[in-house]
């Protein structure tokens, strides 16, 4: 199995850009990485079924310095209040990491992370490749999937709740032909969370556990490790 996914977007793209996880006093040592790279690679291994078992790790800043503005700035809005008085603050967090991945069955992955990507908004995609077929699935058109083949035509595949079954057709609150996005995610998540609470927990969670939290926190660490020693790291799970 190959894996190849990413989350890119251009929110801290100049060097006037501002936000508290710029900073290693508010936001820890890690930022890209333990912003939106936990995300995903909690996301792979939720849909995989697999674990990170080791990591090489190479991470960058771009901007070394920035202009903190003198007024308090809420996230996101920088584009938008402009602010005229700044003051230089030296960033010590990676703005970009690219990570391989070994997996618990032996696979392989590629993660990017990048948060100075000029022209993306907030892209995460990832593609799977296994032994029969691939997979790939964009945020940027979060109602398709292609599936890809080797000696046929490939598919793309149209969310339709008609088509699906199981937990896949649970976490679908539209019929075909209405789209679903970004907002939605959190209508399904709580709603699984409270029906746990009401009916029990039955098989495993369709939402993150304080144990995956713990668990995105070991990889986080071994990235950190990697990117500084070079070389592959245990997660030490």
């Amino acid at each position: 199995m190959v894996i190849v996914y990413g989350w890119i977007f251009v929110g801290l793209f100049y060097d006037t850009d501002w936000n508290w996880r710029v900073t290693s006093e508010a936001g820890g040592n890690l930022r890209a990485v333990a912003d939106i790279g936990t995300h995903r690679m909690d996301l792979i291994c939720f849909i995989t079924g697999l674990k990170i078992d080791r990591v090489n790790a190479d991470t960058k800043t771009f901007i070394p310095v920035r202009k903190k503005p003198k007024v308090v700035m809420e996230t996101f809005k920088g584009k938008e209040l402009k602010p005229t008085e700044y003051e230089e603050y030296s960033i010590e967090t990676e703005e970009y990491a690219g990570v391989l991945l070994e997996f618990s069955n032996g696979g392989r992955g590629a993660l990017i992370v990048s948060q100075v990507a000029a022209g993306r908004k907030n892209k995460l995609s990832f593609e799977i490749y296994g032994s029969k077929k691939a997979i790939a699935w964009s945020s940027e058109t979060p109602n398709e999937m292609r599936v890809g083949y080797r000696d046929k035509a490939n598919e793309l595949i149209i969310k339709d709740p008609s088509l699906l079954t199981g937990n896949a057709k649970e976490c679908n609150s539209y019929p075909g032909g209405h789209t679903e996005g970004y907002p939605d995610t959190f209508k399904q998540l709580f709603k699984c969370i409270y029906s746990d609470i009401v009916e029990g927990t039955k098989g495993q969670p369709l939402y993150p556990t304080f144990m995956d939290g713990h668990y995105e926190v070991l990889v986080c660490e071994a990235v950190m490790k990697s990117a500084q020693k070079g070389g592959w790291i245990d997660t030490k799970t």
